[in-house]
């Protein structure tokens, strides 16, 4: 389980991704992936989509659980433990800060501007990775995930579908067709 990373370096690694990450869970999912994918070769393409994947169905933050599982996959329950310490502190530091100043900043039309640029540029980081991301998927089960990425688009945008609604669903055939498939391997 474990990928020969230090505490101490988890820790730093996921204090800075969380401390400089702005826009919530779904926009730390590519640093992270960027930082254990790419840049240190401790996880793989389709291990992050899996946690990505448990992060999302899982209670609680996006940031946080995706956090706790990196951790988890790195270092077993203590890289766990120190992937959440370092994703909530960042979050309680600025909370704290923002109590005392918010009020002097919020009128301030150089901080809107800011933030406004911010979510534009957050916005394409987060096209690009979940691109790369179903790119990743889709190449394992072209047509089958194709149409289910689809129909799952166009029940929630076009028809309001209740998202927990498709997810179960997707998640049920899912698991038939992927039954279908192991039972034809092993015939």
């Amino acid at each position: 389980m474990s990928n020969n990373i230090s505490s101490r370096i988890l820790f730093t690694t996921f204090f800075k991704i969380n401390m400089f990450t702005f826009g919530g869970g779904y926009t730390i999912v590519p640093v992270i992936r960027d930082e254990f994918v790419n840049k240190k070769n401790l996880i793989n393409d389709d291990e992050m989509l899996d946690i990505v994947a448990i992060a999302q169905s899982g209670p609680g933050p996006m940031a946080i659980n995706a956090s706790i599982l990196t951790g988890y996959r790195l270092n077993g329950y203590k890289g766990a433990f120190i992937c959440l310490l370092a994703s909530i502190l960042p979050c309680l530091i600025i909370i704290s800060i923002m109590y005392y100043i918010y009020n002097t900043i919020s009128k301030n039309t150089l901080v809107k501007s800011i933030l406004g640029c911010m979510s534009g540029a957050i916005s394409a980081v987060l096209f690009i990775t979940v691109l790369q991301m179903a790119k990743k998927a889709l190449s394992k089960h072209k047509i089958f995930g194709t149409i289910l990425m689809l129909a799952s688009f166009v029940s929630a945008y076009f028809f309001n579908i209740n998202t927990i609604y498709i997810i179960l669903l997707a998640g049920m055939l899912g698991f038939i067709i992927f039954s279908v498939i192991e039972e034809e391997k092993v015939k």
